[in-house]
């Protein structure tokens, strides 16, 4: 499925399935919306599932993999060959995401989209577009057509997910420099004041914050992305990493599987998304609030309430699997919960 193909197969939500959820929770013994946003979720997963009485029981993390050529301007605490060694670890299934997930059932896949050397391990999915992206303060991060197959490479392996069984995925990622190169994204989408977007990533000194504004205020400068054209934007200022998690939320709601967002990385990559496909909107549940400036802004941008205000800005997807196990707990209770009239007690009114 390519780009285009893509697009036009995502559809609308299944309205009728959202009521039935919605009524089932009205039905079910308890106070009436007490579940507060996590029965809303439900009700939603009803509705991209089409089916009142989804399931979530077979899911799996996706993380994207990926350097940036703008670590060479002193952007990050590290350097990139963290990246390398980062990514062969989750390939053991030892990084904090993959233990996370595999404590609630959930599968891991670290993809190598765009690292800057050859990694190696047999749970690695390699999908290598190019190693690294180039410094965007001195030439674009990628062509146009390496950000195309870049997104395509999402889109396919939602369908690869699809196509095993999976009832939701989640998107992480691992990029040493990718706060830099979202926050450049976030600032043309949005249209915000790079200071305001752009934070300290895995812990920059002050120092280190202004030469990081700096450069994505010389790389938008020099190539001035077009805030209409969010392919335009990526090749220039954007990541490998945030183009394949576009496309693994783009590809996912063309094959009707919800996905559940982490962080500002995941979040830069569904405004992305939803700039190409407004209608992916509906298929997004935001997982955490993440602690990075641009965090609430891409949310407002998105019109996505999260589950999880912690404090958090780990990555990988560890957010968005922290999220999973809240869903796993309502679930319990929707799938599992008597009715009203079952246990003889009288039903909860709505107030008026």
């Amino acid at each position: 499925m390519d780009l285009q193909q893509g697009i036009a197969a995502v559809r609308p939500l299944c309205e009728d399935s959202r009521a039935q959820a919605a009524q089932r929770f009205s039905d079910i013994a308890m106070p009436l919306g007490s579940l507060g946003l996590l029965q809303d979720a439900v009700a939603q997963i009803a509705a991209i599932r089409r089916t009142p009485r989804p399931s979530i029981a077979k899911r799996a993390v996706v993380m994207f993999c990926a350097d940036n050529g703008v670590v060479a301007q002193g952007v990050t605490q590290c350097g990139q060959e963290v990246t390398a060694t980062v990514t062969e670890n989750m390939g053991r299934g030892q990084s904090a995401v993959c233990l996370m997930a595999r404590h609630i059932g959930m599968d891991s896949f670290p993809v190598d989209i765009g690292v800057a050397r050859d990694v190696y391990g047999e749970r690695i999915l390699h999908r290598k577009i190019r190693y690294g992206t180039a410094d965007m303060t001195k030439e674009a991060a990628m062509t146009r057509a390496e950000a195309v197959r870049a997104v395509e490479t999402g889109i396919e392996l939602a369908q690869w997910c699809a196509a095993q069984g999976y009832d939701l995925l989640c998107g992480g990622e691992m990029g040493i420099g990718n706060t830099t190169t979202s926050a450049a994204v976030t600032a043309v989408l949005t249209g915000a004041d790079v200071e305001t977007v752009t934070g300290r990533g895995a812990g920059l000194s002050s120092e280190g914050l202004e030469r990081k504004v700096h450069a994505i205020q010389t790389a938008l400068a020099l190539h001035r992305p077009d805030p209409s054209d969010p392919l335009d934007v990526l090749h220039k200022v954007g990541g490998l990493d945030i183009a394949g998690l576009a496309g693994l939320y783009l590809g996912a709601a063309a094959c009707g599987l919800p996905v559940v967002l982490d962080g500002v990385i995941s979040c830069t990559a569904a405004l992305v998304a939803v700039r190409l496909c407004p209608e992916v909107r509906g298929y997004l549940l935001a997982g955490h609030r993440s602690e990075e400036p641009a965090g609430a802004l891409l949310l407002r941008e998105l019109e996505l309430q999260p589950f999880i205000t912690a404090g958090m800005r780990l990555g990988e997807g560890t957010g968005a699997v922290a999220a999973v196990s809240l869903l796993d707990l309502v679930f319990a209770a929707y799938d599992g919960m008597p009715r009203f009239d079952e246990v003889g007690i009288e039903a909860y009114q709505p107030l008026v």
